[in-house]
């Protein structure tokens, strides 16, 4: 799809400027708008194993190092809210946040409290947590409940050395079922095109998405970082990235008409749940604790990476943030916010006006010319602008280079570690030579 190479090739110059970040002495960040409203996210960087493929910032779980963590993610919390900020939404990632269900209960309760304008919760969670007592705990607290499940297939779930920890596809599903019905939106998080995938599997999953009886799911499409490429290349194979947009068109066919799309790549039974990427209905957002980001103002700002550096800097009651990236122009911006909208599937043209002073058809006019060329607009009204199938994946393809760029930085930052925490990525590698299936189904 010469559409789709134009813009991956497009998003991989332009990122690097956008996304790049240096070392930064700051010592808060700038005071927020008056009456503007934010999100917060707040990042738990503990897995009791760690996926190959995934790039966020993460470690190996450890209880007295996770226990030091979150209290030291409420003192961060507590001095955000002396900053004067108002959060609509809480997003809680990691890692995986329900990895100790009473420090997340607690560190929720904490923020309602501060933010009493926080109007939802959502906080992703991996299937082997799901149960009667976490439940119980969290169905009054959050609101969109996310369970990565990446994959039903069994082999699939080998390569993604998730099998011996969260058991076979059958037993996930039944995990699943256990939530139904005890959170607004019950999300399973999903991967396309994961390089051994085939239509069939894929078809599979898609089906099996369905008979869960989740209300919500998101397809992500395989989000590496170049050396993540290059390891997956080694051991399983490269991704191919020319059967992307079909695959994405299996996932949009197999699930409608049930599940409509809410986002470039979360699909919803119900309108008005709350959506995977937080950006689309605020643009401006505020990230806690290891490794997080923020986007304030004009400009980006990261967190330390470190959990020691991170401890020692809230310890001290110094900011966690290490990097800062540069001011975004104006026409940064205007792009931002073409990318933002676009995933939300809407572009509002009046709000666009109201922001930047210029109509988007001007503003835009590069980039809103490409998309029609693509055949990527289906609407134009003096209201808005709305995308067809092809622009839907032209913005997901969008969002997977922005997110592969990202982490790139990420592999970056771990690169700087110190040795004591490089050792808590080690469960990152990927195996060569994994367990038989049978080995895997016998443990399950």
């Amino acid at each position: 799809m010469l559409s789709e190479r134009i813009v991956t090739g497009a998003l991989r110059v332009l990122n690097r400027g956008y996304l790049g970040q240096s070392t930064a002495d700051v010592t808060r960040l700038p005071d927020p708008t008056p009456g503007k409203a934010y999100t917060l996210y707040l990042h738990v960087p503990f897995c009791e194993r760690l996926c190959p493929y995934c790039s966020f910032n993460r470690f190996l779980y450890g209880e007295e190092r996770a226990r030091e963590y979150f209290v030291a993610l409420r003192t961060e919390l507590e001095r955000t809210a002396e900053l004067g900020y108002h959060f609509a939404t809480l997003y809680i990632g990691g890692g995986t946040p329900t990895i100790l269900l009473d420090e997340l209960c607690e560190t929720i309760d904490l923020a309602r409290r501060l933010f009493p304008e926080i109007m939802e919760v959502s906080t992703e969670t991996s299937p082997n947590h799901i149960s009667e007592e976490l439940i119980a705990a969290l169905k009054d607290r959050v609101d969109r409940f996310s369970v990565g499940v990446q994959s039903f297939d069994d082999t699939l779930l080998q390569q993604m050395a998730r099998y011996d920890k969260y058991g076979c596809g059958e037993h996930v599903f039944e995990q699943i079922q256990r939530a139904v019905g005890q959170f607004h939106s019950l999300n399973v998080d999903m991967i396309f095109n994961f390089p051994s995938q085939t239509r069939a599997i894929l078809e599979r999953d898609i089906e099996r998405v369905r008979q869960t009886g989740a209300n919500q799911t998101t397809f992500y499409p395989l989000m590496a970082s170049p050396k993540n490429r290059r390891e997956l290349a080694r051991t399983i194979g490269s991704i191919d990235f020319k059967r992307e947009g079909e695959y994405y068109r299996t996932v949009c066919e197999g699930l409608a008409p049930e599940f409509e799309p809410s986002s470039a790549w979360t699909f919803s039974k119900d309108s008005g749940g709350m959506i995977d990427e937080y950006i689309v209905d605020y643009d401006e957002y505020v990230g806690l604790g290891s490794g997080a980001l923020s986007f304030v103002g004009d400009r980006i700002y990261n967190n330390t990476f470190s959990l020691s550096d991170y401890q020692k800097r809230i310890a001290e009651g110094r900011t966690a943030i290490a990097n800062m990236g540069r001011a975004y122009s104006r026409k940064g911006r205007m792009r931002y916010r073409f990318v933002t909208d676009f995933f939300g599937l809407r572009l509002d043209k009046r709000r666009f006006e109201r922001d930047f002073g210029v109509p988007a058809e001007r503003g835009l006019a590069l980039e809103l010319a490409f998309m029609r060329a693509a055949g990527g607009i289906a609407t134009d009204t003096p209201d808005e602008i709305t995308l067809t199938p092809t622009g839907r994946y032209l913005l997901l393809v969008m969002m997977r280079e922005t997110l592969a760029a990202s982490n790139d930085h990420r592999d970056h930052e771990r690169e700087l570690l110190p040795p004591e925490e490089k050792m808590l990525l080690a469960d990152a590698e990927i195996e060569p030579c994994p367990p038989t299936l049978q080995e895997c189904r016998a443990a399950c």
